[in-house]
């Protein structure tokens, strides 16, 4: 069976017509052969009860009813077949014709085989004579394939008409697809632009409508792409531009001191080099996995406190006391991975710009169903003025002295809109510092 639509449209449709055209003539010759199986048994049976009689007919008298009975339009007398006895078995009468029937009657109808024939006969009995009216069934056969060829030919005219008419209908109705596949086979690839919907039938809009909105997704993932691209090789180009000048002074300095501050210096903008592609790394594989990680049931406490545990030697470093404030049971749908860099970079962030001796919290809080994660810090915080464009990526406080990439928030707050929840910036009460709060939906919200 061909894969074109066009093709099993045809096919089927064309095959249809044939198959009824086919059972249309069955039919026509069943009926017309049963029609005429009951006019010409009706005929046999007013030919013999015309020439029954009280008393014995002579052969010129039976001769003289039969051409009676028999010279109406439409009979011929070859094709009745009249035999007549006497009550002892003496036959009286023969119709003239060449068929030869067996001496025998059956009373009523009956189908006797004969002359390698088949005849229909009916016989009917008087006290003086048995009369017997046979035919070959050979003529009602042919009378009913001319009945049945009659009502057939205007059939047989049209069918190829008909035949034509679906195969324009058919054509005409899958042209708009055809121009569908011509618009899409033309473009060049950066070409997203919507395919027109003009004059598509409501079978097609559709399909048509949906291959749009993807063209619309992948743009933005394409634009979304190029963007990061550029922000990207923008952002590097500044930090190994400082690599390769900390590199010449390294090559420059005479003294032990002069190059163990230039060793120093290059080993920390390689680390802030590092952390960048790192950052971007991670970003990178988040969007990719947007789709393709199922989500399960995350246990945040129990994040929170690993979270907590993986940053423990960072915050003694540093001297930032650091540990889980407040830990409700809370689960929330979501992918665990894509969670735990959520929360790790909400606390690395607090750890950065908290200062020497300072305190950085994690809460993790379930009331009527909301669930949130907040971390809280005594660093400076963010203005209100900022709290808004430090979501962008790449862009970092004026005046901030901690190292950093500009992409921590940026990551957060896409990973926290991928899980339904919202991300706030605010001023900790508590502490003093920002306050960043993930909200997630209630379950089943």
């Amino acid at each position: 069976m061909t894969h074109s639509l066009r093709g099993r449209l045809l096919w089927y449709l064309l095959a249809a017509i044939t198959i009824a055209a086919l059972a249309q003539a069955s039919i026509a010759y069943r009926t017309a052969l049963h029609d005429a199986d009951q006019i010409f048994d009706y005929h046999m049976q007013q030919m013999a009860l015309s020439l029954r009689s009280g008393t014995p007919l002579s052969n010129t008298e039976a001769q003289r009813r039969l051409e009676a009975q028999t010279d109406k339009p439409g009979t011929n007398n070859d094709d009745m077949v009249v035999q007549m006895w006497s009550p002892d078995g003496v036959q009286v009468f023969h119709s003239v014709s060449r068929a030869k029937l067996p001496q025998r009657a059956v009373l009523g109808f009956s189908n006797v085989k004969a002359n390698n024939t088949v005849y229909r006969v009916f016989s009917i009995q008087t006290e003086n004579q048995t009369v017997q009216v046979a035919q070959d069934l050979a003529v009602r056969r042919n009378m009913a394939g001319n009945l049945a060829l009659r009502t057939l030919g205007p059939i047989a005219v049209m069918m190829p008409i008909l035949m034509l008419v679906v195969w324009w209908v058919v054509s005409g109705s899958l042209d708009p697809v055809a121009r569908v596949r011509s618009q899409v086979a033309s473009r060049q690839a950066d070409d997203l632009s919507p395919v027109s919907e003009a004059g598509l039938p409501d079978e097609v809009r559709p399909l048509v409508q949906e291959l749009n909105l993807l063209f619309g997704r992948v743009k933005t993932a394409f634009d979304a792409q190029q963007t990061f691209v550029a922000d990207a090789a923008h952002e590097l180009r500044t930090p190994l531009a400082a690599l390769r000048l900390q590199a010449q002074s390294l090559d420059r300095a005479e003294s032990p001191e002069a190059r163990k501050l230039a060793v120093s210096r290059l080993t920390a903008g390689i680390d802030r080099a590092t952390r960048l592609v790192e950052q971007l790394l991670v970003l990178a594989r988040q969007e990719a996995a947007a789709t393709s990680t199922a989500a399960r049931p995350v246990d945040l406490s129990d994040l929170a406190r690993r979270t907590v545990a993986d940053l423990a030697g960072v915050a003694a470093a540093k001297g930032v006391d650091m540990g889980v404030h407040h830990a409700d049971p809370a689960t929330v749908e979501g992918q665990p991975d894509a969670l735990h860099i959520l929360l790790r970079n909400l606390v690395d962030n607090a750890i950065k710009y908290t200062p020497q001796g300072g305190t950085a919290d994690i809460s993790v809080r379930s009331e009527a169903g909301n669930i949130s994660v907040t971390v809280e810090d005594s660093g400076p915080g963010i203005p209100p003025e900022e709290r808004e464009r430090v979501f962008d990526r790449f862009y970092r406080v004026a005046g901030s002295e901690a190292a950093g990439s500009g992409l921590g928030l940026a990551i957060i707050k896409a990973i926290a809109e991928r899980h339904g929840a919202t991300l706030a910036l605010g001023q900790s009460e508590r502490l003093g510092g920002l306050s960043a709060t993930v909200s997630f939906k209630p379950t089943g919200a």
